[in-house]
């Protein structure tokens, strides 16, 4: 129980690598608040935790949009109190070549993967400060470092996610609060099938070490570790969980 009776909020929680944090969290005895854009499919996943004993609010928000947000957390802090735990997870991947992008696909995905974190972190930050306590986990992605083609605006945004990391490390260090990152490779989600071919799955897997499938659970195992006290030596840091890909 690494977690208990910490109250951990977890974005992009109804699927995929979400899904499996909000699980585990659960597992380790935090209350969760749970934001998704599925509403309908957030709920579920509060239903089932609900059922396993987890307090748990879920919230159908977009997180480009702040306003949702501080509505949607003021009313789950009601509930639950004050955010212990940010996770960072929504996000978003389309492929697309970059003389074929527009300004708008381009904005659309620094809006989702990037701002968003902005934004929840502005909204749950000054609560961190004053109780002095706080651990918050953005997913970046190992395609940061590989670069990836038809990928640029999402790449691009990834980055952003690290270079947020490093800096909100060096400015909330002294309040106690912990900032790192997860930068995973392919995971084996639903989403990934509109996404990506068998032969694309392959070729990454013989590039791995571990010559298996990365699964949420992997993700979110470390993302467990980063917001326990096992952790509490660690700021600013970036882990790949990618079964080896890449070894940086």
């Amino acid at each position: 129980m690494l977690l208990n009776g910490k109250v951990a909020l977890i974005t992009g929680s109804a699927t995929g690598i979400g899904k499996g944090i909000s699980r585990l969290f659960a597992e380790h005895g935090a209350k969760l608040i749970l934001f998704d854009s599925n509403e309908h499919l957030n709920r579920t996943v509060a239903g089932e935790l609900e059922s396993s004993g987890t307090q748990v609010r879920a919230f159908g928000v977009d997180v480009r949009n702040r306003a949702a947000i501080d509505a949607a957390l003021g009313e789950a802090i009601e509930v639950l109190g004050p955010v212990d735990l940010l996770i960072n997870n929504a996000g978003v991947y389309p492929r697309q070549a970059f003389l074929d992008m527009t300004e708008q696909q381009w904005d659309e995905m620094q809006a989702v993967n990037l701002k968003s974190m902005f934004h929840t972190t502005q909204s749950v930050l000054p609560g961190m400060i004053a109780r002095r306590t706080g651990k918050i986990v953005n997913i970046s992605s190992v395609t940061f470092h590989l670069g990836m083609a038809n990928l640029v605006h999402y790449v691009a945004s990834k980055g952003g996610v690290i270079g947020l990391t490093r800096s909100l490390a060096r400015d909330v260090g002294e309040y106690n609060v912990f900032v790192n990152c997860i930068t995973p490779g392919a995971v084996l989600v639903d989403a990934e099938k509109a996404v990506a071919t068998e032969e694309q799955i392959r070729q990454w897997m013989s590039e791995q070490s571990i010559k298996r499938r990365i699964l949420p659970i992997d993700i979110a195992r470390v993302c467990l570790f980063l917001s326990c006290e096992l952790s509490d030596g660690m700021t600013g840091q970036s882990l790949n969980v990618d079964g080896g890909w890449i070894m940086h």
